[in-house]
């Protein structure tokens, strides 16, 4: 919370008062002017603090919000996972980067005037924008490290507050507050902004490229057969695709522009085959292992896409499975230990139908396998994740034991954190596997062990992972948006 001091020693923007709206056209456009009059107003005293190096008072902006009160019990249309209220009450979002999320926005807003016939109220909140996120988009400023500058920073600037940057709503740990509002969305303008920041970080790429169906990978082969698939569409005027980002932010729209090597990669490298209305594909690559899993999903969730699968190379348990062979998850062993403190492990994570049959369905129009056929390529069954990328090496007789009592066909890294993160955060998830060694069996990952068919599935894996993703946007957003992933007490917002 803002520290206490005298009024007079405290500056911020004049901006409008807060008005009510029935237009969810005009609520978002007047959090877009309140965001952009507090931004602009932190810039520019950022600026002639740091051309003089002193200051003498305090500079505060804050966060929009946008707000809603309802006091009828009233049933909504149930089949619906989002867009109603649980309860009356009031219930309020703060509000970052409106412009980033003006499409997501207007749709939320929109199903809360529709399904409770009441206006909703913009205004500012009481929670301060953090100085290093306001100019975060400015290339010419740096915000300095605390003892860098002349004058101390968060004596004349609110900075960023981890005591009050968590999931807590996610979580379902969240504290009603003593006036009693209650939360609207699933994060708050401080936790996204944080999320925004890491993801440019960690990914080199910003976030308004990232579109609404994410693929997780572990294995840098995919990069290149995305990139191949990305000139093809381009090439394809009729392919609805409008370009394609590499790391660095690099964009090109045309099939045959080149793409310029990445001098230094990030920790996640990232690419995005981009459509005007963000229902294109983002491709992650993750590495190996489940932090980094967790890493990516703990921020790309705040960009509340629509869907996210990872399609990675995994060990192949049973002695009937090959090299190459696909494993459908519909259900996780979860000893990965990263989501423990979020996620109890005695939480079932549940397969989801809508995703399953996508995947099952890109896999037998590429593999032109049907029915009782299909079963010669593809297993489903239980994955499980592991924290130790060497568990071969330890006395084998505990794992093996709980990996047969828990049926699995396939053990990886990373698929059980991407789907219980999904599970957290209401993102529908799903996991399609390639099977790239047989460690139980004395196959090992070793060079010149790849047969000629490991290598054909290798290619065609990344391809069914589009395909499933391009048959779940055709998919209305009621139906992927399970009821599944909702809890007792949800956010409107989705």
């Amino acid at each position: 919370m803002p520290q206490d001091i005298p009024d007079h020693l405290i500056e911020t923007p004049v901006l409008p008062e807060a008005e009510r709206f029935s237009d969810p056209a005009a609520a978002v456009a007047r959090l877009e002017a309140l965001y952009h009059g507090s931004t602009a107003f932190l810039i520019e005293k950022f600026r002639d603090v740091m051309a003089v190096c002193d200051a003498d008072r305090r500079y505060r902006a804050y966060y929009p919000e946008v707000r809603i009160t309802t006091t009828t019990h009233a049933k909504v249309d149930s089949r619906l996972s989002f867009g109603h209220l649980a309860q009356p009450g009031t219930f309020a979002a703060t509000i970052t980067r409106p412009d980033l999320f003006r499409n997501y926005l207007r749709q939320q807003i929109a199903l809360l005037i529709k399904n409770h016939g009441v206006d909703v109220q913009v205004g500012l909140s009481d929670t301060p924008i953090p100085v290093h996120f306001a100019v975060a988009g400015q290339d010419d400023m740096t915000v300095p490290q605390e003892g860098a500058g002349s004058f101390v920073l968060r004596d004349v600037f609110d900075v960023p507050d981890l005591a009050t940057t968590n999931d807590d709503i996610v979580n379902g740990t969240y504290q009603v507050p003593d006036c009693g509002t209650l939360p609207l969305g699933p994060f708050s303008a401080q936790r996204v902004d944080y999320s925004l920041a890491r993801l440019s970080h960690y990914t080199a790429t910003d976030p308004e490229h990232f579109q609404n169906h994410v693929l997780f990978t572990n294995y840098q082969f995919y990069v290149a057969e995305f990139e191949g698939y990305a000139r093809q569409m381009l090439a394809d005027p009729d392919s609805g695709y409008t370009s394609f980002v590499a790391t660095g932010n690099v964009e090109i729209t045309a099939a045959d522009q080149p793409l310029p090597a990445t001098e230094k990669m990030p920790q996640m490298p990232t690419y995005h085959l981009k459509r005007a209305d963000g229902s294109g594909i983002t491709l992650v690559n993750i590495g190996v292992g489940p932090s980094n899993a967790k890493t990516a999903t703990d921020h790309i969730a705040v960009l509340r896409p629509h869907a996210w699968i990872m399609v990675g190379h995994c060990a192949g348990l049973r002695s009937s499975q090959s090299l190459g062979d696909f494993v459908l998850a519909h259900a996780y062993l979860r000893e990965d230990k990263v989501l423990d403190d979020d996620l109890p492990v005695w939480v079932p994570i549940p397969a989801l139908a809508e995703i399953q049959i996508a995947m099952e369905d890109a896999v037998a129009a590429e593999t032109q396998l049907r029915g009782y056929d299909l079963k010669r390529v593809m297993r489903t069954g239980t994955v499980a994740s592991l924290d130790n990328r060497n568990w071969e090496l330890r006395d084998q007789s505990g794992p093996v034991q709980r990996l047969s009592q828990s049926r699995a066909i396939a053990l990886d890294m990373e698929s059980a954190t991407i789907a219980a993160n999904g599970f957290r955060f209401r993102v529908p998830y799903g996991t399609l596997l390639c099977v790239s060694d047989k460690p139980l069996h004395g196959e090992l990952k070793l060079p010149g062990m790849a047969s000629d068919f490991y290598k054909t599935q290798v290619s065609r894996h990344l391809l069914i992972g589009i395909r499933a993703m391009e048959r779940l946007r055709e998919m209305p957003l009621e139906r992927i948006h399970s009821r599944k992933l909702r809890s007792f007490d949800e956010t409107a917002f989705l």
